[in-house]
């Protein structure tokens, strides 16, 4: 993992491939709030809570990124890297693992630029 704020900003814009308006939208949904872990007591999903501090960090500008942001972007690559390399064989249109994935602002059915 980058501690360099500038690599891990670009890895980060790398990695999310959803907008903050497409982000927001999908964690309104009943899938968005179905998967993911949970830690004990808690009723949302550390990845659905990830994807609400995504969206505020898409929308500040690179030079108000504070620390915490540096380091919550870091955790955001390192996650999308990780569960991409566990991609189901098949369809994965409406599986856990590609709507988990969409909770860390990483479509992996969205194609690339």
């Amino acid at each position: 993992m980058s501690t360099d704020p500038k690599k891990t900003a670009a890895d980060f814009k790398a990695a999310v491939n959803m907008s903050a308006t497409q982000l927001k939208k999908w964690l309104d949904t009943d899938e968005s709030k179905e998967v993911g872990y949970k830690n004990d007591g808690d009723k949302e999903s550390v990845g659905h809570h990830s994807g609400h501090q995504i969206i505020e960090i898409l929308g500040k500008k690179k030079d108000d990124y504070t620390d915490e942001d540096t380091k919550h972007m870091a955790k955001v690559v390192g996650y999308i890297h990780r569960h991409q390399a566990q991609r189901p064989d098949g369809d994965v249109k409406e599986t856990p693992w590609r709507y988990s994935l969409m909770n860390w602002g990483h479509d992996p059915l969205k194609a690339k630029k």
